[in-house]
């Protein structure tokens, strides 16, 4: 932090006039890989669980709205649904969905088939996370004002010299677009990328992503130097065993409170039902 402390100096002390310093291209290089080893480290931690979450999850498509209150435990993230395109949910709708958490009591596997899931979600998000900082080329573009203060601005294209080492990692080949990063804290702000080109995905077997989709991804510190995603926006066209299929949804959390470390997904579900905080004993 030391040897980066007069870059952060000289970053946040431009006024609004005075142009953007510049960066070489290994500064900047240097610069963004500090950072994304921050994310990764946070990663980790974040899939053991030490600081878990209660938060609300708005997410919208052409097709619905829904809005999810979701805890994060020990045994996976546990979600009760309370809004269907912004609306509480009808008598039939709260009978499925208490019918759901009942079956989730009653059958601890259903909640262990999620966490596996979720587990394999991670493992797949960290292969790409731990190559982005040889996936890609980045160059130094300025200075960006946001509510959290002067964050520095990268534009991104993919390095020739990347050879993906798995189908994860393929489509980034692909894929141009920029990275603002928080000098302060060394962390990663927004990260927006859309592909250049129709990509393959396993050498044709599986399908092919059009040219044109893109992902947008904000982060922010939620409260006691904890940092999650509070934005996502994805759009993509995929080409399915000869099916087309559409992604496009926009995803904002909010509401982010912190939990016991030692949380269980019993307790996550009383504390759903309950609006409040989760009754003390057993799984």
């Amino acid at each position: 932090m030391r040897r980066f402390m007069p870059l952060f100096l000289l970053l946040t002390s431009l006024s609004p006039g005075q142009p953007a310093p510049t960066l070489s291209p290994v500064q900047a290089q240097a610069l963004v890989e500090r950072a994304l080893a921050t994310e990764s480290r946070a990663a980790e931690e974040l899939g053991r669980q030490s600081h878990p979450m209660r938060y609300r999850l708005h997410k919208s498509s052409p097709r619905m709205t829904t809005t999810k209150e979701i805890v994060e435990t020990r045994d996976g993230d546990v979600a009760r649904l309370v809004q269907i395109n912004d609306q509480p949910l009808n008598q039939v709708d709260e009978q499925k969905e208490q019918a759901r958490l009942d079956a989730l009591l009653s059958d601890p596997g259903l909640q262990q088939h999620r966490k596996r899931s979720e587990d394999n979600d991670a493992a797949r998000a960290m292969k790409v996370l731990r190559v982005l900082p040889s996936a890609f080329l980045y160059q130094f573009s300025g200075t960006v004002t946001t509510a959290i203060g002067t964050v520095v601005k990268f534009t991104f294209k993919p390095n020739p010299q990347f050879d993906p080492p798995d189908l994860e990692t393929g489509v980034l080949t692909a894929m141009a677009g920029e990275i603002w990063i928080d000098a302060a804290q060394e962390r990663v702000v927004r990260l927006a990328g859309s592909l250049q080109q129709n990509k393959e995905l396993g050498l044709g077997i599986l399908g092919e992503v059009d040219k044109g989709g893109w992902v947008e991804i904000d982060q922010a510190d939620v409260g006691g130097h904890q940092w999650r995603i509070v934005h996502l926006r994805l759009k993509m066209n995929f080409r399915v065993l000869f099916k087309a299929k559409d992604s496009d949804s926009t995803q904002e959390y909010s509401g982010f409170a912190p939990l016991p470390a030692d949380l269980s997904y019993r307790q996550a579900i009383q504390m759903l039902r309950a609006g409040g905080s989760a009754a003390p004993g057993g799984r």
